[in-house]
């Protein structure tokens, strides 16, 4: 039997604003195949700073040429439907076609003050994600359209250009719970969960198809991704003790940061990070992408050519 065809992304999100083009000139040289770019309006309080992810891809898509680019995510319901499917379709037209659209409701914790500030209540988002979703699409594809539901209302919308993937970019949907699953399975083309065990990867993927064909949808055009976080080193303590470093505010009574970072964090050697990697692939997953934990922007760079050069090829 064939092996399964996987695909490779790395991480946006360590790389400083003025370095974006440079960056993805570099991943799409290294062969990677997709750059993915996450997204707050205010991460916490006092808050990280952070990008929104639709103009950065703009300009990543504008340095590169084949390379694929992807939100990963963009916080849907912070956004009006009209203004999300316009952004949308602006940058997947300077892509020419490369979009991939990641959505979520931004579920981890300290993230509620940005649906404060936005005047948008936090309990709704999930709703106004699955009433958002088919409605992206119609104003894709559609013209003169009117739409009158619990949360937007509007009449007689076109907007023109429609996107350059016909019917529209492949929206992928991130999470962490079941209806999240239940989200991807039936009103999305992707399912991109983020900190998950292999385990709760290998479960999540077999819910997530379950849905897909009970909606009476093609499993064999899902993608089942991951966002994997990654550290990669010759010395493996020196891998380790970054992930610890990034990861170990999830530790618990339970579970210390060092066995959360080994758990949920791609660490050591190539080696080590084939291995890592294969277990994911065995679990169900078909597109990975890397987000590099570093110490400063020249290790992202490190490790990008690193896993580039003797993880990759192990794959295809």
């Amino acid at each position: 039997m064939p092996a399964p065809a996987v695909t490779f992304g790395c991480s946006l999100s360590s790389v400083a604003p003025q370095h974006i083009a440079e960056f993805a000139q570099r991943a799409e040289v290294l062969g990677y195949d997709r750059l993915v770019m996450g997204e707050h309006v205010q991460d916490g309080d006092p808050p990280i700073p952070r990008l929104l992810s639709l103009p950065v891809l703009a300009a990543a898509a504008a340095a590169t040429k084949r390379i694929r680019v992807m939100t990963g995510i963009v916080i849907a319901p912070l956004y009006h439907p009209v203004m999300l499917a316009k952004l949308v379709a602006t940058v997947d037209h300077i892509a020419n076609g490369r979009l991939d659209f990641g959505v979520g409701i931004s579920g981890q914790r300290g993230t509620r003050i940005e649906y404060d500030i936005l005047n948008v209540p936090v309990e709704t988002r999930g709703r106004r994600t699955n009433e958002m979703l088919p409605l992206l699409r119609r104003l894709w594809t559609e013209e003169h359209v009117t739409h009158k539901g619990e949360f937007f209302q509007f009449e007689d919308a076109t907007l023109l250009p429609q996107p350059m993937q016909k019917p529209c970019p492949p929206i992928w949907i991130a999470g962490r719970s079941d209806a999240a699953m239940k989200r991807a399975g039936t009103l999305g083309d992707g399912w991109y969960p983020y900190l998950f065990t292999v385990r709760r990867l290998k479960e999540s993927n077999e819910t997530v198809r379950k849905h897909v064909q009970a909606a009476g949808r093609d499993a064999s055009k899902f993608h089942f991704g991951v966002a994997q976080p990654s550290s990669v080193s010759d010395d493996p303590k020196a891998a380790l003790a970054v992930a610890v470093k990034n990861l170990g505010k999830y530790a618990t009574a339970q579970r210390s940061a060092e066995d959360v970072a080994k758990a949920l964090c791609l660490t050591g050697t190539t080696k080590d990070v084939i291995k890592g990697i294969q277990d994911r692939i065995d679990a169900g997953v078909r597109d990975v992408v890397l987000s590099y934990l570093a110490e400063d922007e020249q290790d992202t760079y490190r490790q990008m050519e690193l896993v580039a050069k003797e993880v990759l090829p192990n794959f295809r």
